[in-house]
This record gives structure tokens, sequence and C-alpha cells, in this order.
């Protein structure tokens, strides 16, 4: 599976995309109860369908705190608590990634201001080569977050798995959640489960909207290379589930 961003670039991963994926597969029998394993450019992951396929939960792999797999500049460590200045402010980030960069700051409270003033400089911040997705956090309590999120070639979003697991496993290594945690945010909720070795785990919902016909003019004057359905191909144009499926990732 592979996910373009909105300006072109190419996410690694996406939690979002990997469970619209999942219920693609399993809306056209190509998927039941058993596992499903997606390639994605980052790594492999594991999908569940659960009964009636409105629940789809993604083993999402190991978090690494390390510079170097992140990346981020600077000498070789565990990128944790760290301090940075963005517009004059001195906030306190950590960087983790789940085979795509993130940096998550803690806050008192969270809400769109932030994340859409301060998400577009720290995306872009020079230490991230790759640029980074940018979570601000509040903990609202032992078993839950409150999330708001910048998104690296998507700009500000309701939602993201990704970027829920990034949140989750930040707190939880700086001993302020659970192991299972509650990650709330502006387009819903989603259920992260943190292991003893740094695995993660998604689940949330997904709901089926509609079906549509792409007619072969819609692909006119792409590169050569892009792929296209068939004249007439019925194609899946919109799915829709408690995060922004379009945007999150």
């Amino acid at each position: 599976m592979r996910v373009i961003n909105p300006d072109g670039s190419e996410a690694e991963t996406s939690g979002n995309g990997l469970r619209i994926f999942a219920r693609y597969l399993w809306d056209r029998g190509l998927a039941g109860e058993e596992p499903i394993l997606v390639a994605t450019p980052a790594r492999r992951v594991t999908a569940r369908v659960h009964p009636g396929g409105r629940l789809i939960s993604l083993d999402m792999g190991k978090a690494s705190f390390f510079s170097a797999d992140i990346p981020v500049r600077g000498p070789a460590r565990e990128v944790l608590d760290e301090v940075m200045m963005v517009q004059g402010e001195t906030a306190r980030y950590s960087a983790v990634t789940l085979g795509n960069p993130h940096r998550v700051l803690l806050r008192d409270s969270v809400g769109p201001g932030d994340a859409q003033r301060l998400g577009p400089l720290i995306e872009c911040e020079p230490r991230f080569p790759n640029r980074t997705n940018v979570q601000f956090v509040q903990v609202v309590g032992w078993s839950t977050l409150k999330v708001e999120i910048w998104e690296r070639g998507a700009s500000y979003t309701l939602a993201s798995g990704s970027s829920s697991c990034a949140a989750a496993s930040v707190a939880h290594r700086l001993g302020l959640v659970d192991p299972e945690v509650t990650v709330q945010m502006a387009g819903g909720t989603v259920q992260v489960v943190v292991s003893a070795d740094g695995s993660t785990s998604l689940t949330g919902s997904v709901a089926r909207v509609c079906e549509g016909v792409a007619c072969m003019e819609m692909f006119d004057g792409l590169e050569p290379a892009a792929t296209a359905p068939l004249p007439g191909h019925r194609v899946t144009v919109g799915e829709r589930h408690d995060e922004d499926p379009a945007r999150g990732k």
C-alpha cells in the first residue's frame, strides 16, 4: 500500500489509510477473519477486521526514540524530553518513529490554534531532515490523551492513526499514562495499546460511505507511470470513520 499526501510527497505509513484499505478488502470478499498482512514503504503491518467490518485493529510495529531511526540531527541519543524554541517560546518535545517521523509536544491544554500556528514551523525545522509530523498532546488522565495534529505534507488534520500511536508511545515512555490509552482527536477517538517491548496496536472504526464510477477523462494529464482503473471500473471514492480518512496518517 502506498499513500500520497496532498502536497505530492509519500507517507511511509498511515494508520488511517491501512484501516480504510483493510475495510476495502473486507467489503470485496478479499479478506475475512484471518489477519491481513499489508506491506508499506516503512514496514509490514498486520490488520484484523472485527466481525461486521465496522472496527479494525492494526499492529503498527515497534516505536523507536533513537535519533538515527527517526531521523533527527545531532548526537546519537534517544530524543526524549528535549527543549526547543519556536516563535519565541520554549517548548519541550520528544521524537519517535513508527516508520514515519513524529515530534510530540506535551501541553497543559491543546486546541487547533497551536497546531495551525506552530505546526508548519516545527514540521520543517532543520534538525528533522525528512520533515516531521507534529502532535500537541494533553494528558487528560492515566488512560486518556487529547491530541491535535499538524501532519507532514497535509497540514492541519482532524485525526491520524500513526500520530495517535506516537503520542501514546511518548506519554507512556515518560511515565504519564497506562499502556492502554484512549486518544481523543477532533475527528474521533481510537484505542492504542503500548506493549512492554514498545510495540503498538491501534483500534478504530471504519464506515462505508459510497461507491462511484471513475471515468478515464479524470486521469488526463497524469504522468504515464500513474495508474488508473479501467473505463467504467467501479471504485470506492469515499470511506468515513471516526478520523479524517483523506488526511490522517
